[in-house]
Parts: structure tokens; sequence; C-alpha cells
């Protein structure tokens, strides 16, 4: 269980040491994009996919090929993944003083139903290293397919500091 309190009072950075969380490196365009787009105080990032550098680490769709447990791993790498790019535009991750929106895309079935448990890989990653206090609602949606046969994409939007 996650100490919430620290999470609060101790900054991003600080938290990922404490929960022995190395980062992956920042994620490359897959096409004709930039992987981050700020205006005002809101960075806007490109979906993050499940890879490490870039290579996927997993392929398929959740409720077919790849289990609900597996698609919660492919949450939470593609927010690593989201937390590496982030690290890399703002420098820290001490910036963020908010994760304003939370999207969660899974490649599914089509009678998969388990999506809050899959999504909850990426909300809980956010969890440990933000703390609750900044923490926003979340979209989370089943799609036929995703980029490169990949089974999650996380859509991040985050409120920074001037």
């Amino acid at each position: 269980m996650v100490n919430h309190g620290n999470a609060q009072a101790a900054g991003a950075e600080q938290r990922l040491q404490e929960l022995g969380i190395t980062l992956p490196p920042p994620p490359t365009p897959f096409g004709a994009y930039v992987e981050a787009v700020r205006s005002g105080k809101l960075v806007f990032f490109s979906g993050m996919l499940p890879v490490v550098g870039h290579e996927p680490r997993y392929i398929g769709r959740v409720g077919g090929t790849l289990t609900s447990e597996d698609g919660r791993k492919a949450a939470e790498t593609a927010t690593l993944s989201g937390l590496a790019a982030a690290k890399d535009y703002l420098g820290s991750l001490d910036k963020v003083v908010k994760v304003v929106k939370l999207g969660v895309y899974i490649a599914t079935e089509g009678d998969f139903r388990d999506h809050p448990k899959v999504a909850d890989g990426a909300s809980e990653m956010l969890l440990q290293v933000f703390g609750e206090e900044k923490l926003s609602g979340r979209v989370v949606l089943g799609v036929a397919s995703l980029p490169l046969g990949m089974p999650v994409e996380v859509e991040l939007v985050l409120e920074v500091e001037d």
C-alpha cells in the first residue's frame, strides 16, 4: 500500500528514488510528431505506448492474447514512458503541479469488461509518484486497435510551474 502522506510531502523525484523506480530512456516518436507541446502552464504529451527505448514490451489485445494483468503492466510501462518524457521535457518531475488529464486507451476483444483494472496500472503509478492531491480524473476507453499492435496507450496532460 502506498503511503499517500509521503507522496504528498516529498517531491516526485524523491518518491521515485524511495520506490526504487528507474525511469526508462525517454521515448522517441514513431512518426512525424513531437513528444510534448506546452501551452501556458499545460504540457500535452503524445500518446505513450508500453515501450522501453523504442522497443515494444507488449503486443496484442487485452482479453485475447493478453490477460488483464498483462494490460495493467502495459499501462504501468506506458506511464513510466510518459514520466520519462516529462522528466526529459521539464528537466525534473518536481515541476509538475497537477496531473490534469489521464486517458487510458486499451485495445481489447469485444467482450472485455475489466477496463478499470487495466487502467489502474497507470493511475496507481501516478499516485505513487505524485500523491493523491496531484491526481486527475481519468478517461478509460476500449478500442479495436492501437499503434503498432500495442495493447495500451496513455495520454497525459500536466500542469507545470512557470
